[in-house]
């Protein structure tokens, strides 16, 4: 059966429509009002259609501008995941990717050896909790601490902080990589300060979290970590690293010519 001919929007409607910034609305509206000519729908259902589809495209507009702002490194979501190759145990993954956790506020730790899934794994969580239309952000520990040194000098340490916290899941990835000063601890135990049992944050480092003293000041290194920890999942990697059996197997490995 041919589709009908998409239908002229009177030009009334249409400036009614662009004034009322129904932009999704607007542009659905001729094929909509076309297939509700033809197949004889009840005005209520026109209405029901045309309406889902500016909801909709709502959303999937909110989702980019999130995405976007969440500041992802690599858009590595769950579809291209491989459950099968992490150390992480199956019935872990699956209870974490249903996001559950998040919706009680609790935090997520993966520690473990580079290489090993753990950026990977939080990334396409942190898709997914886009997609479930919660907000995101995510650091390393270096663009944190520059977030928060910047406040400092025009003094809105506590408005960036409440900004920060505003968002459902705060991602911190690569801690351990290198040291971390005391401007990095002050940043990173700030922001678990101000989540805690209000938000989730996901930390992923390549020490577990008893050694963060080894890297930071004692004292803050201590106070973060129990907050952290506190209603937390841990979850530990091991193997080899999967993007050096990569390079030895010659995959990701560009030759020159």
């Amino acid at each position: 059966m041919s589709r009908p001919d998409p239908a002229a929007v009177p030009e009334e409607l249409e400036r009614l429509l662009r004034r009322m910034r129904l932009p999704y609305l607007r542009k659905a509206a001729p094929d909509v009002l076309a297939t509700a000519r033809a197949q004889r729908w009840d005005p209520a259902e026109v209405v029901r259609v045309l309406l889902n589809e500016e909801a909709v495209g709502r959303d999937q507009a909110t989702r980019r501008m999130r995405r976007k702002t969440a500041n992802f490194p690599t858009g590595k979501t769950l579809g291209s995941w491989r459950p099968e190759e992490s150390s992480i145990p199956e019935a872990t993954q699956n209870a974490l990717t249903t996001l559950e956790w998040i919706g009680r506020h609790e935090n997520l730790v993966v520690s473990g050896p580079s290489g090993t899934g753990k950026s990977h794994f939080v990334e396409a969580l942190a898709h997914a909790a886009i997609e479930a239309d919660l907000r995101v952000a995510w650091f390393t520990l270096e663009t944190l601490t520059q977030a928060i040194g910047k406040a400092k000098v025009d003094g809105s340490v506590a408005r960036t902080v409440a900004r920060i916290c505003g968002c459902d899941l705060i991602v911190v990835d690569d801690i351990g990589m290198l040291p971390a000063g005391q401007d990095a601890a002050e940043a990173f135990y700030r922001i678990i300060d101000a989540a805690y049992e209000r938000r989730s944050i996901a930390v992923t480092s390549n020490i577990h979290p008893s050694g963060f003293d080894t890297i930071m000041p004692k004292t803050l290194a201590t106070a973060t970590v129990d907050r952290l920890l506190h209603h937390a999942h841990l979850v530990l990697t091991k193997g080899d690293s999967h993007r050096l059996a990569e390079a030895l197997a010659g995959k990701g490995v560009i030759p020159l010519n």
